[in-house]
């Protein structure tokens, strides 16, 4: 655990060190967002910053590389170099859209080669955590796993790929969002996969557990300088960069665990097909409903709008930092709800998910209401 922590530190110090060097870059090169008709800030600002956020990914690796616990995941697979080079390559493909705007196709083709060279690289899933026990077989054993072959395990780590970064990009609208909602459920993933190994007595040093820690340390260190009000923005430089390595989080998670060696009972092994869904509901819900919008009125689901989730909190009267605390908290309780389902007491996990949704509704709703009335 301690060297998770170290690497933590060392993303989260390199990306908030060089944050500012990203902003003067983005300043002189004219990558500035301007005001637009949807948009939340007031005056133009600088991005880039998912340079700054490769930059300490990029130094987490080489700092864990050199580590006698963590070393092991680079001793063992190609997993490090097929990240690095589809995290460069994403982050690219960001920078390009950051300064000269890219179309979507153009986008969605890059992030397609992005995901297909990861998985030729060797990142991608082996195994689905389905099987007879799942299925309507013996339920005492292990649920057992759906191997997958190259070709299908190929294009389905690609589409998980691809989605995820737009569930991203789509929730990156206020400042601090994006980042933080990622840093959730990259901890939340972090707490599954290490306590999973734990319990399991399964090996912990794993590419997942290393990938969501560097991952936390990279939003982290982002976060002080985007914060509302935001001096600098991720891109989609960024966004599409933390949306490519949790989605790679739960692929080295799901794609190389054979449910056969989960004893306990099928939660733990079915969870990491479930998890990477439940961490992104609140993005993937976002996505979803802005699809249908946009479709059903003729338009493009590509054609940006200002009817997204936080802007509708927005709406209903929150504060633009209070409508980010909102989004943070039901992302927490969605993320970590999830992820306490696979080891806690299911009567105290009920009782205290039903207590916690009540305490969050309330917050959503009464809040504005109670601010109206003081008025």
């Amino acid at each position: 655990m301690r060297e998770y922590l170290l690497i933590l530190f060392v993303a989260a110090a390199v990306t908030y060190l060089l944050t500012p060097v990203a902003l003067r870059v983005a300043v002189r090169w004219g990558a500035m967002t301007e005001v637009r008709d949807r948009d939340v800030h007031a005056i133009p600002t600088p991005r880039l910053g998912g340079v700054a956020m490769l930059a300490g990914f990029a130094a987490a690796l080489l700092v864990a590389a050199h580590l006698p616990f963590l070393g092991q995941v680079f001793h063992d697979s190609d997993d490090g170099v097929a990240l690095l080079t589809g995290a460069t390559l994403i982050c690219l493909l960001g920078i390009a859209d950051d300064k000269w705007q890219l179309d979507a196709v153009t986008k969605l083709a890059g992030q397609v080669l992005a995901a297909g060279v990861m998985v030729l690289l060797g990142v991608q899933m082996l195994y689905l955590p389905i099987g007879p026990g799942l299925l309507g077989g013996d339920s005492g054993g292990p649920p057992g796993a759906f191997v997958l072959g190259p070709a299908e395990g190929g294009v389905l780590t690609i589409l998980i790929v691809v989605v995820t970064i737009n569930a991203v990009n789509f929730v990156d609208g206020l400042d601090g969002l994006a980042a933080g909602i990622v840093a959730i459920a990259a901890t939340a993933f972090f707490a599954f996969s290490y306590l999973l190994a734990v319990d399991q007595d399964l090996r912990r040093a794993t590419t997942s557990s290393l990938v969501t820690a560097a991952l936390i340390g990279v939003c982290l260190g982002f976060l002080p300088h985007n914060f509302s009000p935001a001096r600098v923005f991720m891109g989609d430089s960024g966004s599409m960069l933390i949306g490519l390595l949790l989605a790679s989080s739960t692929i080295t998670l799901t794609g190389t665990l054979d449910p056969n060696q989960v004893t306990l009972d099928i939660a733990p092994a079915i969870l990491p097909l479930v998890l990477p869904i439940a961490v992104l509901v609140v993005p993937f819900a976002d996505l979803l409903l802005a699809v249908v919008r946009r479709t059903r009125a003729g338009r493009s689901p590509f054609a940006p709008d200002k009817q997204h989730l936080h802007h509708r909190l927005l709406e209903i009267g929150h504060s633009h930092g209070r409508a980010v605390l909102i989004m943070y908290l039901w992302s927490a309780v969605i993320a970590f709800g999830a992820t306490a389902v696979a080891f806690l007491n299911r009567v105290a996990l009920v009782v205290s998910l039903v207590a916690i949704v009540a305490a969050a509704c309330l917050a959503t709703v009464n809040i504005p209401r109670l601010r109206s009335r003081r008025r």
